[in-house]
């Protein structure tokens, strides 16, 4: 039988991918840095498999090793569930959460079941909102945590998931090509509406906006019905959607950055283990592509899925 993989082993690959350098993941796991290429090559040796190869000056993870983070994570995050099970000492207590309704709709049935596992005692209370209005939330101190939409004018959140914004229409309707599009946006406020009106202006498309509301629901229901396009991240694609690129004459989006932002609370520790909880439920989660899988335009939808961050480039310094 084969001796179990050693879970200081798995977490200092983690932090090696997270800190992009073997140098910063040595500092974060008070290592020396030899210790720590000690380390990935007896994980190497024990996987069976190289987990790291060379790109230039730097080192970067193998197809092989970006199967295996995907497993470290979870083995690491499954180790710290049972130990939190055990823990007399676990929290208690209420935190406050807002998020879109995008996101909620997407992600938060996993984080949620995920840090109740792990947290019974913690009451969480959830409003949903747009991104500007939980950013007053926080500034007002009505909020612990936020997951919102990142914005550099305000650079107010730490970014942990990346994913492309994607012209989007109904799959049973020709919306897309009337001569003036109708859209359907978020409140004038709202990047993702910026964006899109600033690449239509290049491309000198006529176009008028027929919706416009904060909730996903609404602008969904828009796309689905085959009244509007719009422009949504990938994480809001449902069946009967189609992803329109290039070829039928709609140029790049931005990526949509997700981020969290912390308020001012007097339970640093629940806000901690709730936002540790994110990330790596974000990190988990893959697009949802549902049960009727022909209603996406796969070409556009796949190449789209190619802008995605994914960290797997590694500074030098093994």
């Amino acid at each position: 039988m084969k001796a179990p993989l050693d879970l200081d082993q798995l977490q200092t690959f983690v932090t090696i991918v997270d800190t992009g350098s073997f140098t910063r993941a040595a500092e974060e796991v008070h290592r020396t840095q030899s210790a720590v290429s000690m380390q990935m090559r007896r994980l190497e040796e024990r996987i069976g498999k190289p987990l790291f190869e060379k790109d230039g000056r730097t080192n970067r993870l193998t197809e092989d090793g970006d199967r295996l983070l995907s497993y470290a994570r979870r083995l690491l995050f499954l180790n710290r569930e049972t130990l939190a099970a055990f823990d007399d000492r676990r929290l208690e207590g209420t935190i406050r959460i807002g998020t879109p309704d995008d996101y909620a709709d997407r992600f938060l049935p996993e984080i949620m079941a995920r840090f109740a596992r792990s947290n019974p005692r913690v009451e969480l209370t959830v409003i949903c909102e747009p991104t500007p209005g939980l950013v007053e939330h926080i500034k007002r101190g009505n909020l612990d945590l936020a997951l919102v939409t990142h914005n550099d004018a305000h650079g107010q959140s730490e970014v942990v998931r990346r994913e492309p914004l994607l012209w989007v229409t109904s799959a049973n309707h020709a919306t897309h090509e009337q001569d003036t599009l109708p859209m359907a946006f978020g409140r004038p406020n709202c990047i993702w509406r910026r964006a899109a009106v600033d690449v239509l202006d290049r491309q000198n498309r006529d176009y008028r906006i027929l919706f416009t509301s904060f909730s996903a629901t609404v602008i969904t229901a828009a796309v689905l019905s085959g009244l509007a396009i719009s422009v949504l991240p990938e994480c809001a694609l449902r069946p009967g959607m189609r992803v329109l690129g290039d070829a039928d004459g709609f140029g790049a989006l931005p990526d949509c950055r997700i981020g969290i932002m912390r308020g001012q609370t007097s339970r640093p520790e629940i806000v901690d283990a709730l936002a540790r909880h994110i990330s790596e439920s974000l990190d988990n989660i893959s697009v949802p592509l549902g049960e009727d899988t022909g209603s996406f335009d796969f070409p556009a939808f796949a190449f789209s899925k190619t802008k995605r961050t994914k960290p797997n480039q590694i500074s030098p310094g093994w």
